[in-house]
């Protein structure tokens, strides 16, 4: 593999990424500016991530017969149209349409198809016992994207203060700057070299009992996991501190920068970790203090608390990101990655897409603390479960320091 083509999964993370972080923190108050109520708000970013979820499916089909890098490049134009549609329309549907078709991730982090590809190609720059540095090297990228996203989330005030725009058409340049970012990524993804495609086969290969046996269980708990992140999106935690605290998206934009940061240093820190205590041993002891973190924040007294609460536990959240990801190439054959890759990141982008409709309704209600407390009882739950059922199991670098 061309070194040139590492440097382009990079930058692409990182692009992906900033265009991510932005739309996750704006699109929820967009839409509340546009006049659309919390419960349409969610069904919106849910058509988004259903969006995401149908795209793995044919990535994960068909990516590899198609060519790594047409697909790529039409991803990246379809979020590109997606993100001009949702600046433009003013019709619901429309909106909704564009929001699927874009695949518009309101988790506020970059999960959708593309990253299917980019994993399975980024294993074959490196050796086993560097596998999980790469895969952490790539996460500090895409954590650098969703930390300035984040904080370029308060461009639409910007502009109003110095250009004299209004709120909504601030917004709505803020979401063409989204559709910018993303139609750079395609350029930068047409550069890849045929280095990055996979290897021609006169038969179809099988997957093996074993890796079908793994990916079932692991693919269940993935959708616990992922159940649960879809009641935690950057997009309705974002809605949750500007509607409980009253503070305005400037604020919010950079509490949500700080928090990208603090992922990005915990990526290194799991792959330092990870060497010492296990990939399994890392996303499980890491992951089960930041839910109950989680937990605090839905109780915090002020802004303040809930701000420091809230980056005590995403200086957590990511270190089961790069060890998830190594973990799963590395139980299965390579020639097995891309549908490893696809299934897994297909079912928990398809659980995603289900839970932000619910947890928009129950903003609605009670309380706007419900979704938090719902995905971080999930999330506990299944952590408890990945340990008991893979701690058995180890990657080729962990049974040959044994």
């Amino acid at each position: 593999m061309l070194p040139a083509d590492r440097q382009l999964l990079y930058l692409n993370a990182f692009l992906r990424a900033l265009a991510t972080g932005m739309i996750g923190v704006l699109i929820g108050i967009y839409l509340a500016k546009r006049g659309f109520a919390p419960g349409e708000t969610g069904v919106v970013i849910s058509a988004g991530l259903a969006g995401a979820a149908f795209a793995a499916l044919l990535v994960t089909l068909w990516g590899d017969r198609l060519g790594r890098k047409p697909v790529l490049v039409v991803l990246a134009l379809l979020g590109a149209g997606g993100g001009v549609a949702i600046a433009l329309a003013s019709q619901y549907t429309i909106i909704l349409a564009a929001a699927f078709v874009g695949m518009v991730n309101g988790m506020g982090r970059d999960r959708g198809a593309s990253l299917i590809l980019d994993q399975v190609i980024l294993p074959a720059t490196t050796r086993d016992a560097q596998r999980t540095q790469a895969f952490a090297w790539y996460n500090v990228m895409q954590d650098a994207g969703h930390a300035i996203g984040g904080l370029a989330a308060g461009l639409p005030v910007l502009l109003q203060d110095l250009a004299g725009f209004n709120e909504v058409a601030a917004m709505q340049s803020a979401v063409l700057v989204y559709a910018s970012l993303l139609a750079m990524t395609a350029v930068a993804y047409a550069r890849l070299s045929p280095a990055a495609e996979a290897e021609r086969r006169a038969q179809p290969f099988r997957i093996t009992t074993q890796t079908r046996q793994t990916l079932w269980k692991i693919s269940s708990l993935f959708a616990i996991d992922s159940l649960a992140g879809g009641f935690l999106t950057a997009a309705l935690l974002a809605f949750f501190f500007y509607e409980r605290f009253g503070v305005d998206v400037a604020t919010v934009g950079a509490l949500f920068f700080a928090a990208r940061l603090a992922n990005a240093a915990s990526h290194l820190g799991a792959a330092w970790l990870a060497r010492r205590i296990g990939l399994v041993n890392t996303m499980v002891f890491t992951h089960i203090p930041s839910s109950l973190l989680l937990v605090t924040v839905a109780f915090a007294p002020n802004f303040a608390v809930a701000a420091l609460l809230f980056l005590l536990r995403e200086s957590l959240v990511e270190m089961d990101v790069p060890t998830r990801q190594s973990y799963v190439m590395a139980v299965v054959r390579p020639e097995e990655r891309t549908f490893a890759s696809g299934v897994t990141h297909l079912v928990r982008l398809a659980a995603w897409a289900v839970a932000p409709a619910f947890a928009g309704y129950l903003m609605q209600g009670d309380s706007l603390a419900w979704p938090l407390l719902i995905g971080a009882a999930m999330k506990i739950a299944y952590d408890l479960l990945l340990y008991r059922a893979f701690r058995g199991l180890k990657p080729p670098e962990e049974r040959t320091a044994e």
